[in-house]
């Protein structure tokens, strides 16, 4: 037993001196679920930027909403020379076999925004649960009683179901004390917002248009699900959520359309990702990260090492933020707002 110990010690030195010596001109790779969706465009920006100021390389692949693509994909950046991986996971438990391989080959792994319960992979995310309270809250705001429907996420993401804990916390006592009414409820496969249409559509049929409120769980789903309110004469007379700040559901907002969408600023979380990467794959410990806490509230209650970074819900009340942050331009924001809605000035 003791060699084995003394064999196994032998190896993680040589790893360690491994990734010290590779700490300069580091490959990052990137393994995106899908990357037609406009919000990861922005992270791949940010990621790009900071692996840039610190000399290093970036590469990826698009799994294209595949989870037996994306491991492939992940072998491929891997023989490409990836002293680093950041993974966007399609689906986290058919990730798994491909952080095993990397974790077995000294490659550091971030898990990038969606949860991959494995303590060999690092996650950086924003506080889900919150963003599902925040969500909750703004349309409760508007609409405190009646039909409630709720427009989840992938049933593979885990986030999906973060969010619906956050949304069900804030909801909880309005659904049990009968003022609210869950009249609707379904996951969307792959996020797609055309998923989300024809769930709202089946829901809006199923309640001969009675709906009072649509928590949705991201500005694609909400997009959907306002596309089925349009079509029935409903878009701006019944709340809708979203999140991720997209540039049209920002317009939305501003057009009354969509009532709220949480902005985690995905150009921090992309810079802070690549900056983990790069430190990981030059030998820091998971533990030695600036922020570093340890998260076990997934599925399994595996405990791993995570950032987490805030949150913002934009309304048309605080619009101004994200036009002001240089996200999004006033007319982009603006275009077709007729009104005195003060962001628009």
């Amino acid at each position: 037993m003791k060699s084995v110990l003394k064999l196994m010690a032998g190896v993680a030195v040589i790893v360690s001196l491994h990734s010290v010596a590779q700490a300069k001109d580091l490959v990052v790779g990137v393994s995106w679920s899908n990357f037609q969706e406009e919000r990861w465009k922005t992270d791949e920006a940010a990621i790009k930027a900071a692996l840039e100021a610190s000399g290093d390389k970036y590469i990826s692949a698009d799994a294209q909403s595949s989870a037996a693509k994306q491991l492939t994909d992940v072998e491929s950046l891997i023989a490409q020379g990836a002293n680093a991986l950041i993974v966007l996971a399609q689906d986290s438990d058919a990730i798994g076999p491909a952080i095993e391989k990397a974790a077995a080959e000294g490659i550091p792994v971030v898990g990038y925004d969606r949860l991959i319960e494995n303590p060999a992979a690092f996650y950086i995310t924003f506080d889900n649960k919150e963003v599902g309270r925040m969500q909750a809250r703004e349309v409760f705001k508007v609409k405190p009683e009646g039909n409630y429907v709720f427009i989840k996420g992938n049933s593979a993401d885990p986030n999906a179901d973060f969010l619906f804990s956050g949304q069900m916390e804030v909801l909880k006592e309005a659904i049990d004390g009968g003022k609210i009414k869950n009249v609707g409820e379904a996951y969307t496969d792959g996020w797609k917002p055309e998923i989300a249409q024809k769930n709202m559509e089946q829901f809006l049929t199923a309640n001969d248009n009675k709906v009072d409120a649509v928590v949705a769980s991201n500005d694609g789903t909400g997009g959907g699900a306002i596309a089925a309110l349009d079509a029935q004469g409903l878009a701006g007379s019944v709340p809708v959520s979203g999140q991720d700040a997209d540039k049209a559901a920002l317009n939305r907002i501003a057009l009354g359309t969509q009532t709220v969408s949480v902005w985690k600023d995905s150009r921090e979380l992309g810079k802070r990702a690549a900056e983990i990467a790069v430190e990981l794959a030059g030998g820091k410990k998971m533990e030695e990260i600036a922020g570093v806490t340890t998260f076990d509230g997934g599925p399994k209650g595996v405990a791993m090492q995570s950032v987490f970074l805030a949150p913002l819900p934009i309304t048309q009340e605080n619009l101004n933020v994200v036009i002001d942050a240089g996200w999004i331009s006033k007319d982009e924001a603006c275009q077709g707002v007729k009104g005195d809605l003060a962001a628009c000035k």
